[in-house]
């Protein structure tokens, strides 16, 4: 039989973010209580009185707490790589623009550690490169749409375990992490085992120390 504890612990789980601070005691329990109680209700079908949702909310936080942390398993590599003189362009994604993306790969010159990224979305299109190409490459994007011209960025990689695949809020973490710090993030670009966040070179230094944390971390420390 379903209980209010079983959906209040099942809507938190749900939600990394607040099933961290939940484990940490930051939450307050009559406020969370307010916004999952219409949920709970549905998932019971019936009412669920406010105090009761308090109280799987305390009881869940204790076992949280109390929980045998797991086997700790590194999720960030030992050092961060930062980049400077980072250009960020936006394009809207066409017919022709493909042809046109692969002869980006012959201006760039990756022997001297020059950067090209190139992000699709569903519409549009990001080239992460070295400053000093942004020129060439507006010009090869004649008379493409671009809707996003940014230099003066910095790119700041991790290594990442390749089990944050299989690891909820991997990314998160170190979104946060930057959030916490007041980073402004341009772009995340990801990969099996690499992660790098374009920031503002204003925000280059805040940024770089707030990862510092995240250097050698593992799951058991991330919760």
């Amino acid at each position: 039989m379903v209980t209010a504890a079983n959906l209040v612990q099942k809507w938190v789980r749900e939600r990394p973010m607040i099933e961290e601070s939940l484990r940490q005691g930051l939450v307050n329990y009559a406020a969370l209580a307010e916004r999952m109680h219409l949920q709970v209700e549905a998932g019971l079908g019936k009412k669920a009185t406010m105090p009761a949702i308090v109280m799987a909310l305390r009881r869940y936080q204790e076992l949280l707490s109390k929980a045998e942390p797991k086997k700790a398993t590194a999720l960030f590599g030992k050092e961060i790589i930062m980049k400077t003189g980072i250009a960020d362009i936006g394009v809207m994604k066409s017919a022709s623009l493909a042809a046109k993306l692969e002869k980006l790969y012959k201006i760039v010159d990756f022997s001297k550690g020059d950067t090209l990224n190139l992000v699709h979305g569903n519409h549009e299109a990001s080239i992460i490169t070295s400053e000093k190409y942004m020129e060439k490459v507006l010009a090869v994007l004649i008379p493409e749409k671009v809707i996003l011209r940014e230099k003066g960025l910095v790119a700041l990689s991790l290594s990442i375990s390749e089990q944050h695949i299989y690891t909820p809020g991997t990314i998160f973490i170190a979104a946060r992490q930057l959030a916490w710090d007041n980073v402004n993030i341009f772009e995340i670009i990801s990969t099996a085992t690499e992660l790098t966040f374009i920031v503002g070179s204003k925000d280059a230094v805040r940024a770089y120390n707030s990862l510092q944390g995240l250097v050698g971390m593992d799951s058991q420390q991330k919760i």
